[in-house]
C-alpha cells in the first residue's frame, strides 16, 4: 500500500516537513551555525523550545530556529496593514451640456475636486442634442476650460475626443 500524499501546506516548511539531509542553520539569536545535519538542527530547535523553519529554499536550504506561530502572526498583521493602506482608483463620470450655466459649472467643478481628493479618475462627458451638434466647438471649449481649471492638480489621461453625440475627456490626479 502506498503512503498517503503529504498535504500541501502554504508557507515555509517547518520541523519534520524539511526533507533535505543537510541545512544551513541560523540560531534564534542570529548566529550562523553553518551547514549541519537535519537531525542536529532539529535537536537545536527542540533544545531552544522553538521550531526549525525553512526560510530560504535552495540545494542546502537556509533554516532558522524561531517561533513559527509568532512568525505567522506577524506576517498576518503585515498583510492586514497592507490591505488597509491599499486604495483602488475608480473612474467617476461628470456629465455636462455645451451651454452649461456658470453656477452649474461651479457645482460640477466642486464635485470633481472631491473625486480628485479621494484619488479617483474623472471622465468628463459633454452631451450634444439636436441643433447643438452644429456647435461642437462649444463642447471643445468647455473641456479645455475644465482642463485649465485643474492644470496644477491633474493630468490629462485621455485627450478630448468626439464619439458620436458625446465628447469625452479623462483626467487623473497627479
Amino acid at each position: 500500500m502506498a503512503a498517503p500524499p503529504s498535504k500541501k501546506v502554504k508557507g515555509p516548511r517547518i520541523n519534520r516537513d524539511i526533507t533535505n539531509p543537510k541545512v544551513l542553520l541560523i540560531l534564534e539569536d542570529g548566529e550562523k551555525k553553518g551547514v549541519v545535519a537535519l537531525d542536529e538542527a532539529l535537536a537545536a530547535a527542540r533544545a531552544a523550545g522553538l521550531d526549525l523553519v525553512e526560510v530560504g529554499p535552495a540545494d542546502i536550504p537556509v533554516c532558522k530556529v524561531l517561533d513559527y506561530g509568532k512568525l505567522r502572526f506577524e506576517n498576518q498583521k503585515k498583510k492586514a496593514a497592507n490591505r488597509k493602506n491599499q486604495r483602488t482608483q475608480s473612474l467617476k463620470e461628470i456629465k455636462m451640456r455645451p451651454n452649461i450655466d456658470v453656477h452649474d459649472y461651479g457645482v460640477k467643478i466642486r464635485a470633481m475636486e472631491k473625486f480628485f481628493d479621494r484619488g479617483d479618475k474623472v471622465k468628463v462627458t459633454v452631451r450634444f442634442r439636436g441643433r447643438e451638434m452644429a456647435h461642437m466647438d462649444r463642447g471643445m471649449d468647455l473641456l479645455k476650460r475644465v482642463q485649465e481649471d485643474f492644470e496644477e492638480t491633474t493630468k490629462v489621461e485621455f485627450a478630448p475626443k468626439t464619439e458620436g453625440r458625446l465628447m469625452v475627456m479623462v483626467l487623473a490626479p497627479k
